[in-house]
């Protein structure tokens, strides 16, 4: 081969290795696809990766168990100057038990049917937190309280352990909070399921104790009384639902501000 000749395949040589290298880095310059996000990792959903039939179950008992709430509203504030015993059962609520007692005093039952009935009426959706609590355990709890406040109730907890759970299981109906995040707690911090319902039965039945004295005390008073609320039950139904709808708003909207709007 003559000099020109190789001078001639050496600069094409060169200049393929040039167009190489531009479509490489042509080829860097183009970014990476991003990752697809998996949607069992939504920090919102209290379990961690894709639920098991249990986390579904449990879910859809505690979302069940609000639906039941809304759902037999209007027919609990009928049944307290009617049938309060039968309002108890469904609810367990304040003024069905005072009610049911009252009429106990008026000679309409007993004592100690308006006790038995607050058992399944105060008790019965408490197992399942106390079970998500098994589940899920503080990522719940965040849930339900937000981070900070949970970090704190939780550090308290493990602080404490049963010094803590056992106490506030025992007064959670007492307590100004939710008594589902002291069951929530009760069940991550390991209480077993016997004594967590044993507490829990006796908490239920100070509380109904304490309700009841009041509401054999008021007698006629308190008949009277429940009794008006039946009759105009669609309007005390509709001032609730009003009320609830306008706090709820009202929450939203406060958790949409930035910090700086807040301060």
């Amino acid at each position: 081969m003559s000099v020109p000749e190789m001078e001639s395949a050496q600069a094409a040589d060169s200049t393929q290795a040039e167009d190489s290298a531009q479509a490489g880095d042509g080829a860097a310059a183009v970014p990476a696809a991003p990752p697809k996000a998996d949607p069992w990792s939504d920090p919102r959903l209290p379990w961690y990766g894709k639920p098991q039939a249990v986390d579904i179950l449990c879910w859809a008992a505690i979302v069940a168990s609000g639906v039941y709430y809304w759902a037999t509203l209007p027919l609990r504030v009928s049944l307290i100057g009617t049938h309060p015993v039968v309002a108890e059962l469904m609810n367990g609520s304040i003024e069905s038990i005072i009610s049911a007692a009252a009429f106990a005093r008026v000679g309409n039952g007993t004592l100690a049917v308006v006790l038995l009935a607050a058992i399944p009426g105060l008790m019965k959706f408490d197992i399942l937190y106390w079970w998500a609590g098994r589940l899920w355990g503080e990522r719940f709890i965040k849930a339900l309280l937000g981070g900070q406040r949970a970090d704190k109730h939780m550090a308290r907890a493990q602080r404490a352990g049963r010094k803590f759970t056992w106490p506030a299981v025992l007064v959670s109906s007492f307590l100004p909070i939710p008594r589902a995040i002291i069951f929530v707690l009760a069940g991550w911090s390991g209480m077993r399921l016997v004594t967590f319902l044993v507490l829990d039965l006796i908490g239920v039945l100070l509380w109904a104790g304490l309700l009841a004295g009041l509401g054999y005390t008021l007698g006629h008073n308190a008949v009277v009384a429940a009794k008006t609320i039946s009759h105009y039950s669609w309007w005390v139904t509709i001032g609730i639902l009003v009320l609830t709808v306008l706090l709820f708003v009202r929450s939203q909207r406060q958790a949409r501000r930035s910090p700086g709007e807040t301060g």
